[in-house]
């Protein structure tokens, strides 16, 4: 599946704010958005009037950059999240948080999503004691994240350990910091997904 490879800071710069992409360097001076808070190319600081379709199709791109998910991927989801009981744009936004990337960087065992994705790609967690190295894993409420003992001792870990201590958990999760284990205790309210997202924007996209 083709997957933007790309600067991630002119994606940020593209929707007009923080997608915090790259992890902690997004709350330094170094962040690009900081200095450039306006669209990439040519004419990314010329005002263009931008209608009703262009603004849900900003939101759906906006939160397909934030979760790092290829379009045919993210139409799955938002079909899922039709045919679930309930608010389909929260069903959406659910699903999105559940996947095993999402998971670990809300433990705050990576830096970021992308970061996340690319330890869970190599193999460096179990779920309930089993390897799992697929990001897109829907985490279930009971289940729990585990850092492979063999991975512990490695210098990433031995980094993401110092930093985890001044990370917070959402409260739908546990972890023990100490031993780099975390349990998905619940399943995420839509008041536990703090991001700037108008996810019916999306709904009436897809409903047109």
């Amino acid at each position: 599946m083709a997957r933007y490879t790309g600067a991630v800071c002119r994606l940020c710069r593209r929707e007009g704010m923080k997608l915090y992409l790259k992890g902690d360097r997004c709350y330094s001076d170094k962040c690009a958005f900081a200095t450039k808070q306006y669209a990439p190319g040519q004419h990314g600081q010329s005002r263009k009037k931008v209608s009703e379709y262009g603004i849900q199709l900003r939101e759906k791109q906006k939160v397909r950059r934030i979760y790092g998910i290829a379009e045919k991927q993210f139409r799955i989801y938002f079909e899922k999240a039709e045919r679930k009981q309930g608010v389909t744009g929260e069903n959406l936004l659910r699903l999105l948080e559940l996947r095993l990337d999402s998971v670990v960087y809300r433990l705050g065992m990576a830096s970021s999503r992308i970061d996340a994705r690319q330890l869970v790609r190599h193999g460096h967690f179990t779920v309930d004691g089993k390897k799992v190295n697929i990001p897109s894993y829907q985490v279930k409420p009971g289940q729990v994240i585990t850092v492979k003992e063999g991975s512990r001792k490695s210098p990433k870990f031995e980094e993401i350990a110092a930093a985890i201590a001044h990370r917070n958990a959402p409260q739908w999760l546990e972890v023990d910091k100490e031993n780099l284990v975390g349990k998905v205790v619940a399943l995420p309210g839509r008041e536990d997904i703090d991001l700037p997202i108008n996810e019916q924007l999306i709904v009436e996209l897809y409903s047109r």
